[in-house]
């Protein structure tokens, strides 16, 4: 007896929000009218728990619980049951809960179903109800709005599996229970349940395999079965077919075929028909319910139950039909595939060295069609029938190098756990070590990523130099994502010249030849860049742009847009990046199409094409999340913040700015949380709130030991040099533009010379502020971007209307309006307009108009202004500072708002210009809609 880990059972409800939000609607509403909800989702994924918390949270009245009754041939009408129900919500509302609705039979399922659809809004019930979808739901329950349960995402597996184990799992242990949970709540509970405190702290080696038959069982609620032998050979079959196949599915001509081989009587099983094709057959048995035939593909329902089927097996069985599936295969073009089934149907645990090497050769082998997934099965595969120490390590390390191509780093973690072998060669631990480093620096803490790349680095030294140079750079860019600059440049310090070697067998010469001079050229140059130097580091740069040129391998481009970057060449890094993200599709590296839409999205971004760089890091976080690739996301989720942070988007500037810091804190990300309070700051910029804005950008770029990341702090310069001129804060602008000076001249920012020049403007006395912005607008029409050009006409506007140049100024603010409509800069666009009608023009707002408030209208153009920014909570010092006049001014003014508008405090004309604004987004909504009405009926205004 080894013993077991006692589960707590009193744990939080971890993820769900959005099953809870679609739940707490339905309580809240109780009180007035009644409602019906369908939780759905697989066994074990808590629909029992979400049920058990929603019974606690309903205050209103009673929680009735009900379920069939002892009785099977005694069943309550819907009549009978509507009245019951009624009844007991005569005093107060009621919630009743019906868990596992499936299991109720025909008859009672009718009734229940027809009294849910018969309650009305007026009855004051709440009828929530559980069915397992691992078959199909019934047609009764169809007409009910439904809640469906997913597997829970990465993190909350993880909160969750600290809160069972209270966090004393051994890494390895914890990687190996979330891999082999998948998200499946009760399956994670279940394997916890399994291990011995020590199995469980690592103290001793976990059982094999992790997820057993028992396991699986327990968490699926029993062994699932067909009607018939039949019907279980076909669960069988495509429970095995499943096990190499790419997705969930298997192809129904195989199932078939092996099923033929399995059975050679006559009867060909259940809904397959007896012809070679899949038509239909009147006399065969439906299909069973666990399965799902679409096309030519056939799948589970259910992953869990899949897994379910096939480790519940008899063993001589599922060997029979995996050997079945092999013979099925042969010959047919799919020889790794066949391979795969050929090992499972082995007798025994014993290595089989024939049956390793067969499938380890075939899954290097280039020219074998196979995925990325598929390869790490068949390395996995062949390692575990590999008896050599040194042999099996390798193997599965080539398996984890798969996963994480195959973008599963939950596959890799484990496979690289199971590599560890003291006994293995320095290159082979050399190339565990440096996918652990690749691992965590997409999904990690980046310090352990650093440190584990520099291990892997000198592992390799001496067999692989190529490789270890690499492991090195990418050490290099774990520090920089980490903003440790000592670390960075002691990393990248200076190595021996590039010699020419000889390849290694098997590789290809030029390739490996041109991914070195790549390697090295990146590295010298990028050290140059940290050290200053600035004119030595853009020739070595510059090589690794023009190398890419002819290349095709994902990870060199990537190379090439980030020493693209880096030089300020956007057009350069947008085709690299570009051509990178085609290769890696075009290689199904799921791992590597993240890391090209983020350089994609910082090219767009850096080029001021805001609404580009939204759409590559919208998809670029989607891929992310898809590839568990965490802090990937995170550098995506700063880039929507500072494509939102132009727009009238502040809910999606917080929202994206919290969810990235919350990655960068937990990680050590400090170039993404300088984007992220980057972001956060504009955002207050742009909404007129300077004091904010200074307050947050000086912790980024001023001087000192708790600056900003060396990469970020001087893109975010004019920022903070405009918000410190608005908040009174000179001297401290003019310190941080020595350095910003040193940055314009090197060019690796098209707009910083414009900027500059801006910046300057901002601080000069009137007699040479006015030459200074006609300068940075004559730079802008050299950089391009509209962006930064209609921001620098926007202040100059501001300091022509505050020297009374009407004339001039109102062609400026156009200027500057124009350049924010056509770009999308909302919150920038609003301030244009706001100056113009300070100047007495009239430029209508998207939507303006009919939605204003009368008293509204009475306030001339200035005083709105000072209404909306004291509505927003800003004091009359700080609207003094913003709009360029005196305290005095403001008071004066804001005297007058109060007698026209009837108000008595700030917080009344906070809430009519917050009536005023709703008001005027529901205009706008009406036009939009008026507008679509006569596009599609041609109807004229």
């Amino acid at each position: 007896m080894t013993g077991q880990t006692t589960v707590r059972t009193a744990v939080r409800v971890h993820g769900r929000s959005a099953q809870r939000r679609a739940l707490r609607a339905m309580l809240d509403a109780l009180p007035a009218h009644g409602g019906r909800l369908l939780l759905a989702g697989e066994p074990g994924l808590g629909r029992t728990t979400l049920l058990q918390w929603a019974a606690r949270s309903f205050r209103a009245g009673p929680v009735l619980h009900l379920g069939p009754g002892p009785d099977a041939n005694a069943h309550l009408t819907a009549g009978q049951l509507l009245d019951t129900l009624r009844a007991a919500a005569v005093a107060a509302p009621v919630l009743v809960c019906v868990d596992d609705a499936h299991r109720w039979d025909a008859p009672a399922r009718t009734e229940l179903a027809r009294a849910a659809r018969l309650l009305s809004t007026a009855d004051r019930v709440g009828l929530l109800l559980s069915v397992a979808s691992d078959r199909a739901v019934g047609p009764e329950f169809a007409r009910l709005p439904v809640v469906h349960l997913d597997p829970l995402a990465p993190a909350r597996a993880a909160a969750l599996l600290d809160d069972l184990t209270d966090g004393v799992a051994a890494p390895a242990v914890r990687e190996q229970l979330l891999a082999e949970a998948e998200g499946n709540p009760a399956l994670l509970v279940a394997l916890v349940r399994r291990l011995s405190p020590a199995e469980l702290r690592g103290h001793r080696p976990l059982p094999s395999p992790l997820a057993d038959a028992g396991v699986l069982a327990e968490a699926a609620g029993g062994v699932p079965t067909g009607p018939s032998a039949h019907a279980r050979d076909l669960l069988l079959t495509v429970a095995a077919a499943g096990e190499a196949s790419d997705g969930s599915d298997a192809d129904a001509g195989l199932v078939r075929d092996a099923l033929r081989r399995l059975r050679p009587a006559p009867d060909h099983g259940p809904g397959l028909g007896p012809d070679p094709g899949l038509g239909p057959d009147p006399g065969a048995e439906p299909l069973p319910g666990q399965l799902v035939l679409a096309g030519d593909r056939l799948r589970f329902r259910s992953p869990l139950v899949r897994r379910t089927v096939h480790a519940t097996a008899a063993a001589d069985r599922r060997r029979a039909v995996h050997r079945a599936l092999a013979d099925a295969l042969d010959g047919g073009g799919h020889r790794l595939t066949a391979l795969l089934h050929r090992s499972w149907s082995l007798d025994g645990p014993a290595p089989a060295p024939a049956s390793a090497d067969r499938l380890a050769a075939t899954a290097a082998d280039g020219a074998v069609p196979a995925s990325h997934r598929l390869r790490a099965t068949a390395y996995a595969r062949a390692a575990e029938l590999t008896a050599d120490g040194a042999r099996r390590a390798e193997r599965y390390t080539a398996a984890a190098e798969q996963a994480l191509l195959a973008g599963r780093p939950e596959r890799a973690r484990p496979l690289l756990a199971a590599a560890r072998d003291r006994a293995a060669p320095d290159a082979v631990r050399g190339r565990a070590e440096l996918l652990r480093g690749m691992t965590e620096l997409r999904d990690g803490p980046v310090g352990d990523a650093h440190q584990s790349l520099l291990l892997a680095a000198s592992l390799l030294a001496a067999d692989d130099p190529a490789e270890a140079a690499a492991a090195a750079l990418a050490a290099a860019d774990a520090a920089w994502a980490a903003g440790d600059l000592p670390a960075c440049l002691a990393t990248l310090a200076p190595e021996p010249p590039l010699r020419a070697e000889h390849p290694s067998p098997g590789s290809d010469g030029p390739a490996a030849a041109r991914t070195a001079a790549v390697v090295h050229d990146h590295r010298v140059g990028m050290r140059a860049l940290l050290e200053g130097r600035l004119d030595r580091a853009g020739a070595p740069l510059g090589q690794v742009v023009r190398r890419s040129r002819t290349g095709d391998r994902p990870e060199t481009l990537l190379r090439s847009a980030a020493a693209a970057l880096l030089l300020g060449d956007v057009d350069a890094a947008r085709s690299g990046g570009a051509r990178a993200l085609a290769a890696a599709r075009q290689l199904g590296s799921d791992a590597l199409v993240p890391q090209a839409l983020e350089y994609l999205a910082y090219a767009e971004l850096r080029a001021g094409r805001h609404p580009q760089a939204r759409t590559h890091a919208e998809e670029g976080l989607r891929t992310a999340l898809r590839a568990g690739q965490r802090n990937t996301a995170a550098h995506h989720r700063a880039v929507l913040a500072l494509a939102a942070s132009i727009e009238e988007e502040p809910d999606a500037v917080a929202r994206h700015v919290a969810a990235a810091l919350d990655t960068a804190r937990r990680h050590g990300l400090a170039q993404a949380a300088a984007l992220a309070q980057w972001a956060a700051a504009r955002a207050d910029l742009g909404r007129g709130r300077p004091f904010d804005a200074a307050d947050r950008l000086g912790l980024l770029v001023l001087p000192g030991p708790g600056r900003g990341h060396f990469a970020v702090w001087r893109l975010a310069v004019p920022c903070f040099v405009e918000a410190a001129v608005l908040a009174g804060r000179d001297e401290d602008a003019r310190r941080v533009l020595t350095d910003f000076a040193d940055w314009a001249a090197f060019g690796a920012d098209p707009q910083a010379a414009a900027q500059l020049a801006r910046c300057h403007a901002l601080l000069a006395p009137a007699e040479h502020a006015d030459a200074l912005y006609r300068h940075a607008l004559d730079r802008h029409d050299e950089a391009g971007g509209d962006f930064e050009r209609a921001r620098t006409a926007l202040l100059y506007g501001k300091w022509l209307r505050r020297r009374r140049r009407p004339r001039e100024a109102r062609g400026r603010l156009g200027t500057a309006l124009a350049g924010f409509e056509r770009c999308g800069a909302g919150v920038w666009a609003a301030q244009a307009r706001d100056e113009l009608r300070a100047l007495g023009a009239a430029p209508r707002s998207p939507g303006a108009g009919a939605g204003t408030p009368a008293r509204l209208g009475r306030l001339t153009p200035q005083q709105l202004r000072i209404a909306r920014q004291v509505a927003e909570g800003a004091t009359n010092r700080e609207v003094a500072l913003t709009l360029g006049v005196s305290t005095r001014t403001v008071d004066y003014h804001l005297r007058k708002v109060f007698a026209a508008l009837g108000v008595r405090s700030r917080l009344e004309l906070a809430r009519m210009v917050g009536q005023a604004e709703r008001a005027q987004e529901a205009q706008a909504a009406q036009d939009a809609r008026r507008a679509g009405h006569q596009e599609k009926t041609g109807a004229q205004p």
